[in-house]
């Protein structure tokens, strides 16, 4: 049988890593916002389209619903989110930005000018970059189904 590779060759490792070190980047100034870097993209997914339900918000995000919806209520107590079910459909929750919500995108529009410094990279790098991890991440879902 053959030994693992080390943790440094896999790519599975290096993502994680990745992954966890950009969080730790944003942290200080989603602190400072007091948002979690999850409630970040689930007001990031409502900046895109507003009013979608927790479903929606949690396809887009590719998370569970159950994963979604304490995240929701957290900024919904914190005033950036408003909930309400649909008329048409009791069993889906929709999702509005508050006037809150919507002011904050402008506030973490920063985060990624912070990424692109620490980093050292340059954004045409840096896009380059997130292609091909998104072409690998496309290619993954479809033959994970």
């Amino acid at each position: 049988m053959p030994a693992a590779m080390p943790l440094d060759d896999q790519l599975c490792f290096s993502l994680y890593a990745t992954s966890m070190a950009i969080t730790r980047a944003y942290k200080p100034m989603l602190d400072r916002l007091g948002i979690t870097y999850p409630q970040y993209l689930v007001l990031h997914a409502l900046w895109e389209q507003d009013g979608r339900t927790v479903g929606a918000i949690a396809e887009r995000l590719a998370l569970e619903s159950s994963t979604v919806t304490p995240l929701v209520k957290r900024l919904e107590a914190a005033g950036f989110v408003t909930r309400e079910r649909n008329p048409r459909d009791e069993r889906q929750v929709q999702v509005r930005l508050t006037d809150r919500g919507r002011h904050m995108r402008e506030e973490c529009g920063c985060l990624a000018e912070e990424l692109l410094v620490r980093s050292g990279l340059t954004g045409e790098r840096l896009g380059g970059l997130n292609r091909d991890v998104k072409t690998l991440w496309n290619a993954l879902r479809e033959t994970n189904g």
